[in-house]
């Protein structure tokens, strides 16, 4: 199965912005939803948003709400996490994975192999 890449991280001072890209050459055939998922330093790895392929129903994790925003372009398989208002506590390296479940409550966890991810370090 065709791994999905991210890219977008950087270094960004609090409050500022970033938009992380998850892109496949093509998306696999039967996924239900693609996922957003963080590891900080020193912690578990998190789910932080998804969309679901059906009707792009979207979640985020309480911590995120109102600051990032998921989205999709289908012409080019590219899911895309825009973050908003960022702060120290959002630094971590994200990664993108399908994900067998995603509603308007909750998220699953990865049913990919975790890729390289993106480093997002916010610090001023």
């Amino acid at each position: 199965q065709e791994q999905l890449v991210e890219s977008g991280g950087g270094l960004v001072q609090p409050g500022g912005s970033r938009r992380l890209s998850c892109a496949a050459s093509e998306f696999p055939s039967d996924y239900y939803a693609i996922g957003w998922f963080r590891q900080a330093p020193g912690k578990e790895r998190e789910g932080v948003s998804c969309i679901s392929r059906s009707d792009g129903t979207t979640y985020y994790v309480d911590s995120v709400k109102g600051r990032f925003t998921i989205s999709r372009d289908n012409a080019k398989n590219t899911v895309y996490l825009q973050m908003n208002s960022l702060k120290p506590e959002d630094t971590a390296t994200y990664y993108c994975a399908t994900t067998y479940y995603c509603s308007r409550y909750g998220m699953g966890g990865a049913m990919d192999a975790w890729g390289q991810g993106t480093l997002v370090t916010v610090s001023s």
